[in-house]
């Protein structure tokens, strides 16, 4: 438990007859970026707001930061920092005093709180916007000072709730770089996001949670493995060679035209040096190697589209559906 910033097990949550969160279990190691996904209304905002005290928990043992979020939610708040998909900037005051209101909600003296004030703008690149007042901000300067603010109070461990949504490429780019600051200082970061790119980025694991349950949890390499229809593709320059290679390889697509054979793989450090490994024993060179592996938005669509699986994880992982598209990422080696 105390490697663990948060650790829930058998977290339930129902709203009347619709249950949000079906006894899930989360374990998140202290000083990690732990991604969150799920389609709409999957219930990741309501797993925020419980363990971060917001709302209660129908069941479940929970503990965040150490302590027992039932037995005692107020050293769980002193903990934790919390950025919600909307942001909690007042528009009419400036940065700065956003900054100190925040720093007396904290109740550090006024010669501290500027301290603080002064060192996190300066962070966040919000010094000479900050005698302005915030409702003249972009959205990325908003978000910007958002997390400035939950900062105010040290927090070891952050919520952001979708944190990026509505903001442009640059500015999301701008927030991944802040969010990768904090974990080298040691904080530890919750993230819920809609955009797959942004949990394969950032986290270093990710759960996909679907119809109330988690479906399936890994890092982001792990679960596109769960996927079929990864492949390594040769390609040679020499006829003779693609030949040779074609003959003795078995479950191998040909291409005569491209000079190219498609073998399945799962694209891990040991296939790839066993197909090296039998080109050498063969005497046989490929000009080319490529590994294809189904992306993020391959194993959300197969855990959570219509003939998506629910089922829990187990030692062995999760059963998961084909990938209702064909798309892939190559990535050249």
């Amino acid at each position: 438990m105390t490697s663990l910033a948060i650790a829930a097990n058998g977290l339930r949550k129902s709203y009347g007859d619709k249950v949000v969160l079906d006894g899930i279990d989360l374990a998140v190691p202290a000083g990690t970026v732990f991604s969150l996904l799920g389609p709409n209304g999957a219930g990741k905002t309501t797993a925020v707001k419980i363990l971060s005290t917001l709302i209660s928990a129908d069941g479940g043992d929970l503990h965040v930061a150490g302590h027992d979020l039932a037995a005692d939610p107020q050293a769980v708040r002193a903990a934790i920092g919390v950025t919600g998909q909307f942001s909690a900037v007042d528009g009419l005051i400036t940065g700065e005093e956003n900054m100190l209101l925040m720093a007396d909600l904290h109740h550090l003296s006024k010669r501290e709180g500027r301290r603080v004030a002064t060192e996190l703008l300066e962070r966040f690149d919000l010094v000479e916007a900050a005698k302005k007042p915030a409702a003249s901000y972009s959205g990325g300067m908003k978000r910007r000072l958002d997390i400035a603010m939950t900062l105010v109070g040290s927090p070891r461990i952050i919520f952001l709730d979708e944190p990026t949504t509505g903001l442009d490429p640059r500015s999301r780019h701008n927030m991944w770089g802040i969010i990768r600051e904090l974990v080298s200082d040691g904080v530890t970061v919750f993230l819920t996001t809609q955009y797959l790119d942004e949990a394969d980025e950032l986290a270093d694991r990710i759960a996909v949670l679907s119809d109330g349950k988690i479906a399936a949890e890994g890092s982001a390499d792990e679960l596109k493995r769960l996927i079929p229809g990864g492949h390594v593709r040769l390609r040679f320059a020499d006829p003779a060679a693609y030949r040779s290679a074609s003959a003795a390889l078995r479950e191998v697509t040909r291409d005569d035209e491209a000079l190219s054979l498609q073998l399945p793989s799962d694209g891990s450090q040991r296939e790839l040096r066993s197909i090296l490994n039998w080109l050498d024993s063969v005497g046989v060179e490929a000009d080319e190697l490529t590994v294809h592996t189904p992306d993020l938005d391959d194993v959300f669509f197969a855990l959570t589209g219509p003939t998506g699986s629910t089922s829990s994880t187990s030692s062995t992982g999760p059963t998961v559906p084909a990938a209702q598209n064909d798309q892939s990422k190559e990535t050249a080696r």
